[in-house]
């Protein structure tokens, strides 16, 4: 790493907590029951006040934990089916110039489960797949809807710790909408004109059609009328020598999908290229925007938590906890994409940086954004629950890749994603105190709280369902024929290819090495499993923590109170959540990225 590094790093955490310190006071206003003032954004009350009555509810109300799971639980699954029915026929509905057919069963599966889990895993190509009324219908309003769900989440949780003796968490329809309303509609409406300002499309005219200036003659195989490929007499495949004069120009509702896609970490792009095509991210201000956002309200809910539970400094440490283990797996992406390859070492080849090259590895990365601008995005969109990506993964260096690889099995708590990081890393910090608690003999605390065994059991399940998921899901895919199938690359890469998908998928970020087939029936089915489970498997268990904890009695601070503020407490928590994670995934990393690495060494 040299300087350009270290001051890109420290320019993007310097504006990513500039612009957290006064959204976090903002979320802690939202935070507030229904129809409760939001400064600023008052004059959006009669709307929010209209919308509980057309819905018939009582924003006020409180929940209990079990009431609060059902309602989110009955609005994901009703989104999921809605997501999944308008890809089944899209062919019929309006907005779809291009003519494009229904998906697939499978993939329409896959793809709805996917955006309403906030992972946005995308098998398909996406301006090659789904039309603008599906783009805008189901995958826009679902990145909204996944979002605020993650929010209402947290929003919950930080209720079970601040609350006194109460047995409501909030109402999760209040939740929903002042989310949706105060938050994410407004951060999106001024992003989406800040990305249309540098050239991200915004229409819903159909392709167009370039003439190039240049044609270009290639070779396309013959199929026959059952799509396989057409032999000669002596069995080889036969090619048809064509000419191309024209390019289709994919258009579309882009900037609306790109502002959310970010703020709301859902990272499904409009097109295949996601952040590496021109039209979603066509600046280096819009790449170094597009990083902002993804951080911005994960960093600002630190901020929001300190402020409900009265006491700041518990919001900065968690903060800090997550900006430590963040800066320290940046810098290593980063140092390992400028180091030499070893096989281009060993022949020879000058891989320095000089005024006529980058330097280090280049290799399935856009050259408008080098190395530093593509590994700190790789960083931040896997040390968050995003899965844009402006980079190709698979072809980062085998080191380079292990960092978002391990960022996103680590739970996504390094910032992670709207609203999941946060209450993910006060899980962690539950856990944290009950270590601390077992080493001084002495019932463990946390903010006034006694942390019990229920507390205990139900962290202990949101922790182990994704490493379970994770590790089994891979292992059965590599014991099947229909897994192994999808594997391009044979050996310790291949390897982390379905690692690094069932890590996506359960950790519900949604980026991939993209070297492995996944779309097809069994993986569309496998990682559709991953997600709802990995999102839910461990949302009820943090809900029913909330509602344990809120009808507590809040303790008074003793001398024999263990403070959750302060350094020690920082690397205390910071060691447990790196303690999980090497405890879970060690094995399973040494047979990919470390042994890729050894292997390279080795020429």
């Amino acid at each position: 790493m040299g300087t350009p590094s270290w001051l890109l790093l420290a320019a993007f955490l310097l504006v990513v907590l500039m612009l957290a310190w006064p959204l976090g006071r903002l979320l802690a206003h939202v935070a507030g029951p229904g129809g409760a003032a939001v400064p600023g954004l008052n004059w959006l009350r009669p709307l929010e006040r209209a919308l509980y009555r057309a819905a018939g509810i009582d924003g006020g109300a409180g929940m209990g934990w079990q009431a609060y799971a059902l309602a989110l639980l009955a609005f994901n699954v009703a989104g999921t089916l809605l997501a999944y029915a308008l890809q089944r026929v899209q062919a019929w509905l309006p907005f779809n110039p291009q003519g494009l057919a229904n998906v697939s069963p499978d993939s329409a599966f896959n793809t709805a489960v996917s955006f309403v889990a906030n992972t946005n895993w995308q098998g398909y190509s996406g301006e090659q797949t789904m039309s603008y009324a599906t783009q805008m219908l189901a995958l826009t309003c679902q990145n909204f809807f996944s979002a605020a769900t993650g929010i209402a989440v947290v929003f919950a949780l930080v209720r079970g710790f601040a609350g006194r003796s109460a047995h409501a968490i909030g109402n999760f329809w209040a939740d929903l909408v002042r989310i949706t309303l105060y938050v994410l509609l407004p951060l999106s409406l001024l992003f989406s004109v800040l990305l249309m300002g540098q050239g991200v499309i915004q229409n819903v005219s159909a392709y167009r059609q370039a003439q190039l200036v240049e044609p270009q003659a290639y070779t396309q195989p013959r199929t026959g009328a059952d799509g396989q490929p057409v032999l000669d007499a002596a069995g080889k495949p036969v090619a048809d020598e064509l000419t191309a004069t024209s390019q289709s120009i994919a258009m579309g509702p882009v900037a609306s999908q790109e502002a959310i896609k970010m703020i709301g970490t859902n990272g499904g792009g409009f097109f295949n290229a996601n952040s590496a095509h021109p039209y979603e991210n066509p600046t280096a201000l819009t790449n170094f925007a597009q990083m902002v956002a993804i951080f911005l309200i994960p960093a600002a809910l630190c901020f929001a938590f300190g402020h409900l539970v009265g006491d700041r400094r518990q919001g900065w440490a968690v903060l800090g906890a997550m900006t430590l283990m963040f800066a320290a797996a940046a810098m290593a992406v980063m140092g390992a994409e400028h180091a030499a390859h070893p096989a281009l070492q060993a022949l020879g080849v000058d891989q320095g940086a000089s005024a006529l090259q980058a330097g280090g590895n280049m290799e399935g990365k856009e050259v408008r954004f080098g190395i530093d601008a593509s590994a700190l995005f790789a960083a931040v969109t896997t040390a968050a629950s995003c899965g844009a990506v402006n980079a190709m993964h698979d072809s980062f260096t085998p080191l380079g890749g292990a960092v978002p690889l391990l960022l996103m099995q680590l739970g996504e708590v390094v910032f992670g994603g709207v609203g999941s990081g946060l209450y993910g890393m006060l899980v962690f910090a539950i856990m944290a105190v009950f270590i601390a608690g077992l080493m001084i003999g002495r019932t463990p605390e946390y903010l006034g709280k006694k942390i019990q065994a229920y507390e205990i059991k139900m962290t202990s399940i949101a922790i182990l369902v994704t490493p379970l998921l994770v590790l089994l899901g891979t292992a059965v895919a590599l014991m099947s024929e229909a897994g192994r199938a999808g594997i391009a690359n044979p050996g310790a890469h291949g390897f982390s290819e379905v690692l690094y998908a069932f890590s996506s998928a359960a950790n519900n970020n949604g980026s991939a090495f993209a070297g492995l087939s996944a779309n097809t029936p069994f993986y569309n089915a496998m990682l559709a499993l991953a997600m709802w489970l990995g999102r839910f498997g461990v949302i009820v268990p943090v809900l029913a923590v909330a509602g344990s904890l809120a009808a507590k009695r809040r303790l008074p601070v003793t001398a024999g109170t263990m403070p959750t503020h302060g350094p020690m407490f920082v690397l205390l928590l910071v060691g447990v959540v790196l303690l999980v994670g090497v405890l879970n995934y060690v094995p399973a990393l040494a047979l990919g990225p470390v042994v890729e690495h050894l292997q390279l060494a080795a020429h």
